[in-house]
C-alpha cells in the first residue's frame, strides 16, 4: 500500500520537504545535487519527495559516529560484509533514495555490483539499518523509515531513541520489539557477534 505525503505534523523542524514528482527529478540529477550542496542532506522519498536536511548537531553527530565505528570495527574483523556512516545513500527497490546513519551490506551482495553503481546510489537496500532520534527528524519519520527498509529487503533494523532511552527493533515477519533503557543491543544472527554498548550515548 503506497504511504500518503508527509504532513506537517509528522515533520520535525530544521527540515525542508519539496514535491519534484511533476518536475521528473532522476537519479543521476539528485546524485549530482547532493554532489554540489554536501553541507546539506538530502533524500528522496518513494512518492517523489525532496527531503532537505540540516547538518546534525555536535552531540547527534557524536552518537551516529559512536555506532558506525562500532559496527566499523566489527565488520572488519568479521569480513562478512561492509559497514556504512550516515553520508552513504541507498536507491531502495522501491525508488526511494535513503541514507540511515549506521548500514550494513554484505561483501558477496555489494561484489554483484559494478564499480560505477557503487560510486553513486547503488540499487541495492542494506542487510541491517540504524536509525538514531535527532532534534532534526521525528520518531513516526524514522519508525516509517524502518519499516521501510524491511519492506524492501533489510533483515534487521535498530531505532535508537536516546531521549527516552529506548531502542525498537526490526526484523522481518516479526513485531517490533520495545527496549527500556538497555544497556547493550545484539545484532545477531545477522551481525554475528555484534554487540553495541547502547548506554554509552544515552
Amino acid at each position: 500500500m503506497a504511504r500518503m505525503p508527509l504532513t506537517k505534523e509528522e515533520l520535525a523542524p530544521f527540515k525542508l520537504v519539496l514535491s519534484v514528482e511533476r518536475v521528473g527529478l532522476t537519479e543521476d540529477q539528485f546524485f549530482q545535487l547532493c554532489s554540489d550542496n554536501s553541507d546539506l542532506f538530502m533524500e528522496l522519498t518513494a512518492q517523489k519527495e525532496l527531503i532537505i536536511m540540516s547538518p546534525n548537531g555536535l552531540k547527534s553527530s557524536w552518537r551516529d559516529t559512536m555506532l558506525a565505528a562500532e559496527l566499523t570495527i566489527w565488520a572488519r574483523k568479521d569480513g562478512t560484509g561492509i559497514a556504512f556512516g550516515p553520508s552513504a545513500g541507498y536507491t531502495l527497490p522501491n525508488g526511494a533514495i535513503r541514507g540511515p546513519d549506521a548500514s550494513w551490506v554484505r561483501r558477496d551482495r555489494l561484489n554483484a555490483l559494478t564499480d560505477e553503481e557503487i560510486e553513486k546510489f547503488a540499487h541495492i537496500c542494506p542487510d541491517f539499518a540504524a536509525e538514531i532520534v535527532s532534534p532534526s527528524n521525528t520518531i513516526a519519520e524514522l519508525k516509517a523509515k524502518l519499516e521501510e527498509y524491511l519492506a524492501n529487503g533489510a533483515q534487521l533494523g535498530w531505532l535508537i531513541d536516546p531521549y527516552k532511552t529506548r531502542v525498537y527493533v526490526y526484523r522481518p515477519g516479526k513485531t517490533v520489539e520495545l527496549l527500556e533503557i538497555p544497556s547493550t543491543i545484539s545484532g545477531d544472527p545477522v551481525l554475528s557477534g555484534f554487540v553495541f554498548n547502547v548506554s554509552e550515548i544515552w
